[in-house]
């Protein structure tokens, strides 16, 4: 298939994959547009630290519900409308950022840059409509870890466009201009319009819906896109898996009130709002459930049993979901910190340490298609699963003996091994994903998808509390002290990654199962193609 890849980019399924890897990549070129700008944006609207902080932790305060929501719309809509849509959305968010005037607008911005995050799940579905589950790992590898490469990409080359577009009207007046660092190089904040780089980010965006809509279908010729009969919520087959699905649906809640908490803590919030915003949680949460009541009521009134060969296992989407938890939530958190890691650490310059923390975003290249891989040729896709979170556990744990003692060399050769089997663990989940049950793998994917992010909110959060308590605070404290509390914090932090994978590990070794026809020539519904069908277009029964 790899060959293939590139021989036949242009036809059929490959098409296809590229087309939609694609819409992921500047889905997430958007999303993480904020990031290269933050010292600039910083200086020019004279925000403080918290309010800093604030709008990060707004860029992916509603990605949690929209992937919950998208994956419904999904099932519903199909991918075709659904991907140009969000990407066509996407201009919104980036205009209103770029055109913001006060502290709040840039607040509202990065909240609803927050569902352009969703976009991921998407592709999930669609890669599964074209690719048979035999090669679906591959499939679902490259699809993730090519688009996933935007946010690196972001981080890299935002600086340049804005630069580029200096010529071009925009905001970028200071009381005293201040050098701002790229790739080793000083410029002047006086030369980057920040403004044009996001703004022209979104249009772009916008553009590659239109052309994705009329370019992609949702189903190869002859082949029929099944849809649940309603995407109110999700479906399941036995009364006791229902109960289980309001379990698993109450983190993506709770994790919703944590964030509302930091909001809080940073003053953006006061109690009073705070207390507001988890009553209007705790209220979706019931509506959520009871909309899951109303899809199976029917099988709760014993008015409606599913056959044996129509059932599926809601045990597998959570432990689907615990695994990327542990897997994509702890890289998102890693990303975050990373660069400080190395700069306190190392004692490097801020964009020294950068760039060497980039290198485990960059691993994406081929750290997630290599999980896709190994899932599609071992023969085990649960025990693929199994080892590579192993391998991710381990690996943190080891991470988190890192000091300054060890030699800068050895951290960044431990920090690509460890980002290797984290992403290629990410790779084996979306694997999984499309197996469990075809007609609702929208909201399976959008499920397993929020929990990556109430993974990095825990993660990140956790984070900050170890910081808390081990950092000593106050006026006159000894710097030395600072720089052991903040080692033992990020040492902890590890070692709570570290033991988070072992123990999905654990899970997965004993409870996941090895979905049916993990390896088939077509999905489930499907006749196998005949020699006169091309691969890629099965018939329908």
């Amino acid at each position: 298939m790899i060959g293939e890849l590139f021989t036949k980019a242009t036809q059929g399924r490959y098409k296809i994959l590229h087309l939609t890897w694609f819409a992921f990549f500047l889905s997430f070129v958007v999303w993480f547009n904020f990031p290269p700008f933050a010292t600039t944006i910083v200086q020019e609207f004279g925000l403080t630290p918290a309010q800093a902080g604030t709008i990060g932790l707004c860029n992916v305060a509603l990605t949690v519900p929209a992937r919950v929501i998208i994956g419904m719309l999904l099932d519903r809509y199909g991918p075709r409308v659904t991907y140009s849509c969000l990407l066509i959305y996407a201009a919104i968010p980036c205009l209103i950022f770029a055109t913001a005037t006060s502290f709040n607008q840039l607040v509202v911005g990065r909240l609803l840059m927050g569902i352009v995050g969703a976009g991921f799940v998407i592709g999930i579905r669609m890669t599964a409509e074209w690719f048979p589950p035999k090669e679906v790992g591959t499939a679902e590898g490259i699809y993730g870890g090519w688009g996933n490469f935007g946010s690196a990409f972001s981080a890299f080359t935002m600086v340049l466009f804005a630069m580029a577009l200096s010529f071009l009207p925009g905001s970028f007046a200071f009381a005293e201009a201040k050098p701002f660092v790229v790739l080793g190089f000083s410029f002047s904040t006086e030369v980057l319009n920040w403004r044009a780089a996001i703004a022209g980010s979104g249009i772009v965006a916008a553009l590659y819906g239109c052309f994705y809509y009329f370019n992609v279908t949702d189903t190869p010729p002859g082949k029929v896109y099944r849809r649940p009969e309603s995407a109110r919520g999700m479906e399941v087959t036995t009364k006791r898996d229902f109960w289980f699905l309001l379990l698993m649906n109450a983190p993506l809640t709770i994790i919703m009130m944590v964030l509302a908490w930091r909001l809080q803590k940073v003053e953006f919030l006061n109690n009073t709002t705070m207390v507001i915003a988890w009553i209007v949680l705790i209220g979706l949460y019931a509506f959520q459930s009871y909309n899951c009541w109303a899809v199976n009521k029917e099988l709760l009134a014993g008015r409606k049993q599913y056959p044996a060969e129509d059932r599926y296992r809601f045990k597998q989407v959570a432990l689907l979901e615990l695994t990327y938890i542990v897997n994509f939530g702890s890289e998102l958190a890693v990303v975050t910190m990373l660069p400080a890691f190395f700069e306190g650490t190392f004692s490097l310059d801020k964009a020294v340490a950068g760039i060497i923390a980039s290198s485990y975003a960059f691993m994406n290249l081929v750290s997630r298609p290599g999980g896709g891989i190994i899932s599609d040729s071992v023969g085990s896709r649960k025990w693929t699963m199994t080892v590579l979170l192993g391998g991710m556990g381990l690996g943190y744990l080891l991470f988190s003996q890192v000091g300054s003692g060890w030699p800068l060399a050895g951290a960044v050769i431990l920090v690509m091994l460890c980002s290797f089997f984290v992403q290629a663990a990410e790779g084996a989940t979306f694997a999984m994903v499309p197996l469990v049950k075809r007609r609702i793998t929208g909201q399976v994917a959008g499920n397993v998808g929020a929990y990556g992010n109430v993974g990095a909110v825990a993660y990140l959060t956790t984070l900050l509390l170890l910081k808390q308590a081990l950092i000593p605070a106050g006026d006159g404290v000894d710097p030395a002290a600072v720089a052991a509390g903040t080692a033992a914090a990020n040492a902890a932090f590890f070692q709570v990654l570290g033991i988070g994978g072992l123990i999905v590990a654990f899970l997965c070794a004993f409870f996941l199962d090895e979905p049916k026809d993990s390896f088939a020539e077509a999905h489930e519904g499907e006749e196998i193609p005949s020699a006169s069908i091309p691969m890629g277009q099965p018939v329908v029964r």
